[in-house]
């Protein structure tokens, strides 16, 4: 079992950053995906950004929409997951969740990952 916290989140204005982070407890995160989704009010969870192992090593994928601007990251050491959001819009506004799963990273299909966080909400001012 896996137990994820988010925090980090808040409300910023346009163009400016936030670094939400993604704690585990139970079990390690290096033996897992994790993944990034978010949902905005009225719209589906959509993925955002996930980070994961293959066969050449340490893989990251992102959703269109923020490649450039957000950075996924662990510490290991830490148990701990990052996302780095630079230059937020205001279409970045949603609730944040975290979560593990076996899949490949390049899966951004939500039914591949099996613990979530309770989610942290991004608000991003005009």
């Amino acid at each position: 079992q896996v137990q994820l916290v988010e925090s980090g989140g808040g409300l910023v204005q346009s163009g400016g950053s936030l670094r939400l982070s993604c704690a585990a407890s139970g079990r390690t995160l290096s033996h897992y995906t994790m993944g990034w989704f978010r949902q905005a009010p009225g719209k589906e969870r959509e993925f955002v950004a996930a980070i994961g192992w293959s066969w050449s090593g340490e893989m990251k994928y992102y959703t269109d929409s923020v490649k450039g601007r957000f950075t996924i990251s662990r510490d290991n050491a830490e148990n701990t997951v990052y996302l780095q959001m630079n230059s937020l819009k205001p279409e970045d506004t949603a609730v944040y969740y975290c979560a593990a799963g076996r899949s490949s990273a390049s899966n951004s299909n939500s039914g591949g990952y099996d613990y979530w966080g309770q989610g942290t909400q991004v608000t991003v001012s005009s």
